[in-house]
């Protein structure tokens, strides 16, 4: 299966502010698409993360396109919408010590994520789709396919707009 693994736009929110779930919308949404549908084949299907910054790439993308909420950023509970400094080096240093298990006050782990994101790519059929997605849900996806150490996996870098091939 041809996988295109694409990163929202950038986000409408200060730098230094901690958003997982925070539903925020995204800057450039019609340029990014434009720009992304010339490296897409025609007709691929495109299903997209629930939150504002990706759902509005996908409908720029396809009108017609799918939303799956396993397809959402981590959960940072309590710290969503704090500063990285408010949040605090203990509670920081708590998530260095076991970044795949370490879950913030009412969210989720990484480990949580990556399970909830290989069970959504369990689903897919077909020969070729397009997901509308995170950072966070495209590092869990390609660490599991490339059968990635955790400390490799979770460093994966994936720019703003970005597309992302994978065959599986």
């Amino acid at each position: 299966m041809q996988i295109f693994l694409i990163r929202h736009p950038r986000p409408l929110i200060d730098a230094g502010v901690c958003y997982g779930r925070l539903d925020i919308d995204c800057a450039d949404a019609q340029h990014v698409a434009a720009r992304l549908r010339a490296l897409l084949p025609e007709g691929t299907p495109v299903i997209s993360s629930p939150l504002r910054r990706a759902r509005q790439l996908a409908e720029a993308l396809d009108p017609q396109a799918s939303i799956d909420a396993r397809l959402t950023e981590i959960d940072f509970g309590e710290w969503e919408g704090q500063t990285w400094n408010d949040i605090g080096r203990d509670a920081l240093d708590a998530w260095a010590a076991d970044v795949f298990n370490f879950c913030p006050p009412g969210g989720e782990s990484p480990a949580r994520l990556q399970q909830r994101a290989i069970d959504f790519a369990a689903s897919l059929a077909g020969s070729r789709v397009a997901l509308v997605t995170h950072a966070g849900v495209m590092r869990a996806l390609v660490g599991h396919w490339r059968q990635l150490p955790l400390a490799e996996w979770t460093q994966l870098k994936f720019e703003f707009g970005s597309i992302t091939e994978i065959e599986i």
